[in-house]
């Protein structure tokens, strides 16, 4: 999977919160230092540890950059930032049974947003898997040559 990259200054228009919490009853925002526990065990059992990684990197920042998508105190998804490089996007995923209802659209733009608001011009999105669906979101494009790229020689 190539990395792609993203013009944080062309960005579509990133719906509030708070329309977003009303069309979907999920509420989209960043996590907060308490929750590590619960976020990253969440993350391992669908995702892996090498994820895990990533997003306690996240939660060491400050601010901390990984933002979740919560509904009626469920997690249903997550997106993290500067985790496994500086100006890279992700880990992120949203829970199976969850997929088609916007969440992982909405963490996209916000972290990404975030991202733009912290001073980013651009943003690799570090082997980006669905690659049709950044391209359509966000306009990111692969980077040519990046296959392994930042990943080469990586202990698993």
């Amino acid at each position: 999977m190539p990395d792609m990259l993203v013009k944080l200054y062309e960005l579509p228009e990133v719906p509030s919160e708070a329309a977003f919490e009303a069309s979907s009853g999920v509420t989209v925002r960043r996590a907060i230092a308490p929750e590590k526990h619960v976020v990253t065990k969440w993350i391992g059992e669908r995702f892996g540890l090498g994820w895990v990684s990533e997003a306690e990197a996240a939660f060491a920042r400050t601010p901390v950059s990984c933002f979740i998508a919560v509904q009626d105190g469920k997690l249903l998804g997550f997106a993290c930032y500067d985790a496994t490089l500086r100006g890279f996007f992700g880990p992120t995923g949203v829970e199976e049974t969850e997929r088609g209802r916007g969440v992982g659209k909405m963490l996209l733009l916000r972290a990404l947003q975030s991202m733009r608001v912290e001073g980013y011009g651009y943003a690799i999105i570090g082997g980006a898997g669905p690659t049709e669906f950044y391209a359509k979101l966000v306009g990111a494009e692969p980077i040519a040559g990046s296959q392994p790229g930042a990943y080469r020689g990586m202990l698993k």
